[in-house]
């Protein structure tokens, strides 16, 4: 017999609904705190002590990060389409053996900051069940080498390891010898003291990073292959590559800041390098020390023991050019903090590519640009912080630099002459001549068109400048037609008591967007026609109140410390707390009976209050911190204040009660000497 149309549908729905019925509810999916996204798991801070079970068996990531997980125990993963699995931040101690026996595709593993020092053992069987690993994150988990070593072996397939913030102490050929595709390797915040040919057995590794350990050199340096080396703040005082290798080294990056070295590092003979980092060293040349007439007693040469694991001595001169190797490829050369006096002969021109120079911080006291030979690629050139008191150029080289875009001059001794080279170069966009000498480098308008000779600062020439920094330069008064032309977004006069020039700052009222006029007594500077204005410094200038045109302009950053305002109007808080994003109030004595405006911004949540807490007010009777408003003993609403009334109320409180004392005393002498006598003159017992 056959059964069609529509009585099969409702067969079927009938078994259907009779087995739903009969199906007893142990066999329901159990509930699990975890939100399913794609083929994605995530159960972060779920407070799961073991993994989640009834997930979908097509999960293939599942993140259980910032849980209480201690142990993996077998089984525990039942999910075969898993490849990426993270505990990231639990109490993990153990792996079971058989834990990754269902999912053998795993591919990236994430154990950071986690206990697995206590049984690496285990662990170290279990990891050796994931063929396919690829990457594996063991950060912050107390090991030291023995126990890397042990966790290690046998993961021919790991091509990323992160092993930062452990124990690590010394390393050598034996701790990476079976992680032959290894291409990334994180060791930065551990205790190495000694990498002892560690990286012998990963032929592939590209990408190292030592940072922040206790290496005190690098010798023999011969990894080709490497790309990108970071070993900054290490102890390093030499790093010196192998001259016998004929291959090209492929190291791109070289990040050397933050350590000892004395000498600019002996870099391979031929390489790729583009970025060397030598940052806050104590990095000097020492060329004039081959003057035998001015140091007669100072060896020339420096001699190197077994940097090449034999017995084989090395000696060399210490400004031999060949030492410092393949540097024709450099485009950034950071020497921030270091020692340097000046330049060999001839070093910035084996750098045609040159685009970042970067000399801030060391003892220049002349940069002679012609000698040098600057890049024509230079386009940032940072010598602020120097001794420098000229620079010396011509036509030509100015002409080369035609790509310069960014100059910082500031913090140095440079006068007229020298600090007016650059204005004529045609890319030029932010120059810094903060905290020179170039006051009286401006000419007055009789002097300008009279066309003295005198030297004099014009960046009206410029006209691709758009920022300016003339901090702490002595500037007086300011001609009106000083910025004339030019369409500035950035400028910075501070730190200018005797500035006169409101004239000139007008004109650029159309494009300015930051403007710096602290510690300048601007006075009534009016600021209404600054309607792009977005940031503004007007501290240090003993302003009363806030000026009116400030209140109006759309401006989100606001400068107003150290100057005497004692309250803002509130209809003035109330429109700058819709505008700013930033304020700066802290200096101020501000009266702690009128911090209305502070709860009008305290209430507003788009602005930043900077330094609240080290915001102080005054009341009727000291110093408190603005946010303490309860503290606060001020007048009553109708002005009479209450500190009078305490005055006045105590001293009368204190003679009424001196008065019925005395009356006390006077009216009743009998009853205060029965009293006594009763309470103080009683029987004795015997």
């Amino acid at each position: 017999m056959s059964v069609h149309g529509p009585s099969l549908c409702r067969l079927l729905l009938f078994f259907m609904s009779l087995r739903s019925t009969l199906t007893p509810a142990s066999s329901h999916p159990p509930h699990h705190p975890c939100r399913l996204t794609q083929r994605t798991a995530l159960c972060n801070n779920s407070n799961l002590t073991s993994v989640p079970a009834g997930l979908p068996g097509s999960t293939e990531e599942l993140q259980l990060n910032f849980n209480l997980i201690k142990t993996l125990q077998g089984n525990c993963l039942q999910y075969p389409s898993l490849t990426t699995l993270s505990l990231a931040c639990n109490n993990l101690e153990t792996l079971k053996r058989n834990t990754f026996q269902h999912s053998k595709l795993l591919k990236s593993l994430n154990f950071a900051n986690n206990n697995l020092y206590v049984s690496y053992e285990e662990t170290s069987n279990a990891l050796k069940m994931l063929p396919e690993l690829k990457s594996l994150d063991l950060s912050e988990n107390k090991m030291d080498e023995e126990m890397a070593a042990v966790l290690l072996q046998n993961l021919t397939s790991l091509e990323y390891l992160n092993l930062s913030g452990n124990l690590l102490q010394r390393i050598d050929e034996t701790t990476f010898r079976d992680l032959h595709l290894l291409k990334e390797l994180d060791l930065q915040r551990n205790l190495l003291f000694e990498i002892d040919n560690a990286f012998d057995n990963t032929p592939k590794l590209q990408r190292l990073n030592l940072a922040i350990n206790h290496l005190p050199c690098l010798t023999d340096f011969h990894m080709t292959q490497l790309v990108v080396l970071n070993a900054s703040h290490n102890f390093i005082e030499w790093f010196i590559s192998r001259q016998d290798v004929n291959d090209t080294f492929q190291i791109e990056t070289l990040d050397l800041s933050d350590n000892k070295l004395l000498f600019f590092p002996f870099l391979p003979n031929v390489s790729r390098l583009r970025n060397l980092y030598l940052s806050y060293n104590s990095v000097s040349f020492y060329e004039h020390l081959e003057d035998n007439v001015t140091y007669p007693n100072l060896t020339t040469t420096v001699e190197f023991y077994n940097t090449m694991r034999n017995t084989t001595n090395i000696t060399a001169r210490l400004w031999d050019d060949n030492l410092h190797g393949d540097i024709s490829s450099v485009e950034m050369l950071d020497l921030r903090g270091n020692q340097l006096q000046y330049f060999p002969q001839g070093f910035i021109r084996k750098m045609p590519f040159l685009s970042r120079l970067r000399l801030c911080g060391n003892c220049l006291e002349s940069l002679n640009l012609t000698l040098e030979q600057f890049s024509g690629s230079l386009f940032e050139l940072d010598v602020s912080n120097n001794r420098l008191k000229e620079i010396v150029t011509n036509d030509v080289t100015l002409g080369t630099l035609s790509n310069l875009t960014y100059l910082n001059l500031s913090l140095n001794d440079l006068d007229c002459g020298s600090s007016g080279l650059f204005f004529a170069l045609s890319s030029l966009g932010s120059v810094d001549l903060s905290y020179n000498n170039i006051g009286t480098c401006l000419p007055d308008e009789a002097e300008a068109s009279s066309g003295s000779n005198t030297a004099s600062v014009d960046w009206k020439t410029t006209v691709s400048l758009r920022r300016l920094y003339l901090k702490g330069c002595n500037l007086g008064k300011i001609p009106p037609s000083a910025f004339s032309g030019m369409s500035l977004t950035h400028l910075d006069l501070s730190d200018n008591p005797e500035l006169s020039g409101q004239p000139s700052i007008q004109s650029l009222s159309s494009t300015l967007q930051h403007l710096g006029l602290g510690n300048t007594h601007i006075g009534d500077f009016d600021f209404s026609d600054f309607l792009n204005l977005k940031s503004l410094n007007i501290s240090y200038n003993s302003l009363s109140h806030i000026p009116a045109s400030v209140v109006k302009l759309d401006v989100k950053l606001l400068d107003l410390r150290d100057n005497k305002l004692s309250t803002i109007p509130s209809a003035q808080a109330k429109t700058l707390a819709s505008k700013l994003h930033t304020v700066f109030l802290t200096g101020n004595p501000f009266n702690c009976c009128q911090t209305e405006w502070f709860r009008t911004f305290e209430r507003t949540k788009t602005i930043h209050v900077v330094g609240q807490s080290d915001m102080e007010c005054t009341d009727l009777l000291r110093i408190h911190s603005i946010l303490h408003s309860r503290l606060f003993l001020c007048q009553e609403e109708t002005g009479e204040s209450m500190f009078w009334y305490i005055v006045l109320f105590v001293p009368i409180c204190i003679s009424l009660v001196g008065i019925l004392l005395i009356v006390f005393l006077t009216m009743k002498p009998k009853v205060i000497h029965k009293s006594i006598k009763k309470k103080c003159f009683k029987p004795t017992s015997y």
